[in-house]
């Protein structure tokens, strides 16, 4: 009797929705994407990227990653594994959006907002959460940026 292969999804694709791989991590790995969001947070402010090409660097890593996401749950039958956490990246940069700075009690805000959203899942994040495909899990997290980033700046702006 032939033993049955247990498929893996392609490296790249693992890399790319993983974070690099943060998403192996073996506890809080949503916590640990996030935190590895906060060096690309830094090249984009250093290339002096405007909010025109961020908006479309969002827009194309929503895409793709709900294209990539939605192959990856059909094909290996799976509902939002802990390990892809590009959909925690999409939600940071999301927040930082909103402020563009990348002082220390900024960038703190940026990712202790962002958390704490995408952990309590506000509606209506918490109904895209439920969604059994790749626009639901990627969603879920832009909506709990969209609220991080308007709390993260009303903060920065009036504290």
């Amino acid at each position: 009797m032939k033993e049955q292969k247990i498929q893996a999804p392609p490296f790249l694709t693992v890399l790319f929705l993983s974070w690099f791989f943060t998403g192996k991590f073996p506890k809080a790995p949503g916590t640990v994407g996030s935190l590895a969001t906060i060096p690309l947070i830094y090249i984009l402010y250093y290339l002096q990227i405007n909010i025109y090409t961020l908006t479309a660097l969002i827009i194309l890593l929503f895409i793709s990653s709900i294209l990539i996401t939605e192959h990856v749950q059909k094909k290996f039958h799976l509902h939002d594994p802990q390990w892809i956490v590009i959909d925690e990246v999409i939600g940071m940069l999301v927040t930082w959006s909103f402020v563009q700075t990348i002082d220390f009690p900024t960038l703190f805000l940026v990712f202790a907002s962002f958390r704490f959203f995408d952990i309590v899942k506000i509606w209506p994040a918490s109904y895209f959460d439920r969604l059994h495909h790749g626009f639901g899990t990627i969603t879920d997290d832009v909506i709990s940026g969209l609220y991080a980033g308007i709390f993260t700046l009303f903060m920065t702006k009036f504290f």
